[in-house]
C-alpha cells in the first residue's frame, strides 16, 4: 500500500479545496493512504512542506495542489515557475516523488475552477510513480 503525503494550498481556497479532495478520492480508489496533509498559505509556500513529508520514513511519495490564477502583472508566472521548480529540487533531493497538482498561470478563476481534477491526478502519478520505484 502506498502512503502519501497532501500539501495543500488554501490561496483560492474555492478551488484547492476540491482540488483536495479530488486527490482524496483518488487515492482511496487506489487503495492508498494519505499519511499526513499540510495546509499551507499559498503555492509558493508548498515546497518547504512537500520537503518535510518527503524526509519522513512513512512517507512513499507526496502529492502537492494549489491553484495559481492571474493578476495584472506577470506575479503568477514568477510564482509558478520558482514553485515548479521548487518541488522538482525536493524530489530530486530527496529521492521521493513530489508531484506538481498546481494549476496555472496565466488562468482566471473561473478556468481554475475547471481543472479541480489536476488534484486526482496528482495523487494518481503520485501513487504511480511510488509503484513504479518500491
Amino acid at each position: 500500500m502506498v502512503s502519501l503525503g497532501l500539501v495543500v494550498a488554501r490561496f483560492n481556497d474555492s478551488v484547492t479545496e476540491p482540488m483536495a479532495e479530488a486527490a482524496r478520492e483518488a487515492a482511496a480508489d487506489r487503495d492508498a493512504v494519505i499519511v499526513d496533509e499540510v495546509s499551507v498559505p499559498g503555492a509558493y509556500d508548498s515546497p518547504l512542506a512537500a520537503d518535510r513529508l518527503a524526509r519522513r520514513d512513512d512517507v512513499d511519495a507526496v502529492a502537492v495542489v494549489g491553484a495559481i490564477v492571474t493578476g495584472d502583472t506577470d506575479h503568477d508566472h514568477v510564482i509558478a515557475s520558482a514553485t515548479a521548480e521548487q518541488l522538482t529540487d525536493v524530489s530530486l533531493d530527496r529521492d521521493t516523488p513530489v508531484t506538481f497538482g498546481v494549476s496555472g498561470p496565466g488562468m482566471s478563476g473561473a478556468e481554475a475552477r475547471e481543472r479541480i481534477d489536476k488534484g486526482a491526478d496528482a495523487a494518481e502519478a503520485a501513487i504511480d510513480l511510488a509503484e513504479e520505484f518500491d
